[in-house]
């Protein structure tokens, strides 16, 4: 028989249905993004395919290793004489700018370098690690650089030396843009140049949060 204690049970199952349901539309909505200075977001954050690069410390980089963080991605050499050392430079400021997060949840700054042929793993840690001691390196073979950079929709390319000059002396064109990845180890965005450190910092600070 459908009696008065029935109902109140069935009223308090459907209140908890019920807010059990409100809870999970609250929690589901995804939170606006916030106001970026620097960081210019994509609608949707793209998926990388499969890649692997050797780090400075000898272990590979994979995606998996990516995740967790937002990450900024920036593609030179260490021969470069002015683009890739004013612009580690600069993120190293905006590193110093979120030094006080977790480490679980730092941004992080990786340098890829595109020369495999005189940047051993090596000397990209030394070379790295002179602007910032957190910014992670890694490197390649020419397919496997290409295959990563075109993953980003980014270019690089051999100079060859002056006339002359050693061989050894060519240089290399690459984007100047930089690629940033969610914590998904996803392509979220961009920076391009020119690089203000610290509104890099702020939008990165501001999407750690």
């Amino acid at each position: 028989m459908f009696n008065r204690t029935t109902a109140v049970v069935l009223a308090a199952a459907l209140a908890a249905g019920l807010g059990l349901w409100a809870a999970q539309a609250w929690f589901s909505v995804e939170r606006p993004a916030p106001e970026l200075q620097a960081v210019r977001l994509f609608q949707q954050p793209r998926a990388l395919p499969a890649f692997s690069l050797q780090q400075s410390d000898g272990t590979q980089l994979v995606p998996g290793e990516l995740k967790g963080h937002w990450t900024v991605v920036f593609l030179g050499f260490t021969h470069c004489p002015d683009v890739c050392p004013t612009t580690l430079a600069q993120l190293a400021q905006a590193q110093k700018r979120w030094a006080a997060l977790p480490e679980a949840t730092r941004p992080r700054v990786l340098f890829v370098s595109v020369d495999p042929e005189r940047d051993s793993p090596d000397r990209i840690g030394e070379y790295a690690h002179a602007f910032h001691r957190d910014t992670l390196a890694a490197t390649a073979d020419v397919p496997a650089l290409e295959r990563f950079a075109r993953s980003m929709s980014m270019v690089f390319m051999k100079v060859p030396a002056p006339e002359g000059a050693p061989a050894d002396q060519y240089s290399i064109d690459h984007s100047a843009a930089l690629a940033v990845l969610d914590p998904q180890g996803r392509m979220a965005g961009l920076l391009t140049p020119p690089l203000d450190p610290d509104a890099i910092a702020g939008d990165l600070l501001a999407l750690s949060r």
